[in-house]
């Protein structure tokens, strides 16, 4: 046989398999996963379950509404319980930011830095009505009418000044969202 026999006959194969392929779109099943698919799986729900439980919250509270966080924080709510662990100094460890203040034109470049500066996936808090819409000000000429112009906002909690527990039921429902239980 001839070398030109030879490369008939391979492409003749090829053709052949390939048209039996197409025949029989075969899924691939369990018995022929790749070890990485199945760690990748294995370890999205552990990731997820940790990310949901350890919320570590970052503040900027510059107004009346820092008192009732400040208030969060201490023994009467007992945020640690609801794994809401201590509040973080520096947006590198924590991944909540609760914006608990009116916000000025002047101070949105220093809350855009901060905001990037915490690491991804990372949710935003609106605590109080200044944040949520510019509170009793918002129609002054400096005051950004919601943080949600600036930032993109999670979850929203109502209140001029709102209470820990709301702050509390917020940071449930963002763990949930963050769980995947609720969308957007």
């Amino acid at each position: 046989m001839s070398d030109a026999q030879f490369e008939n006959a391979e492409q003749e194969m090829s053709r052949l398999v390939e048209e039996s392929l197409k025949k029989y779109n075969v899924k691939p099943n369990v018995l022929f996963a790749k070890l990485s698919d199945l760690t990748k799986s294995a370890s999205k729900g552990i990731i997820n379950w940790s990310r949901k439980n350890s919320v570590w919250p970052s503040l900027f509270g510059i107004a009346c509404c820092a008192m009732e966080l400040m208030d969060f924080g201490s023994s009467r709510i007992d945020a640690e319980r609801g794994s809401y662990l201590l509040f973080r100094a520096t947006p590198r460890q924590s991944d909540v930011m609760i914006v608990a203040a009116w916000v000025t034109k002047s101070m949105v470049p220093e809350i855009k830095g901060l905001y990037e500066q915490m690491l991804k996936p990372r949710y935003v808090v609106a605590f109080g009505e200044c944040a949520v819409s510019g509170g009793p000000w918002f129609e002054s000429y400096n005051i950004v009418r919601g943080i949600d112009q600036v930032l993109p906002v999670d979850v929203y909690v109502a209140g001029c000044p709102p209470k820990p527990e709301n702050l509390f039921a917020a940071l449930m429902k963002l763990q949930k969202k963050i769980g995947g239980k609720i969308e957007g």
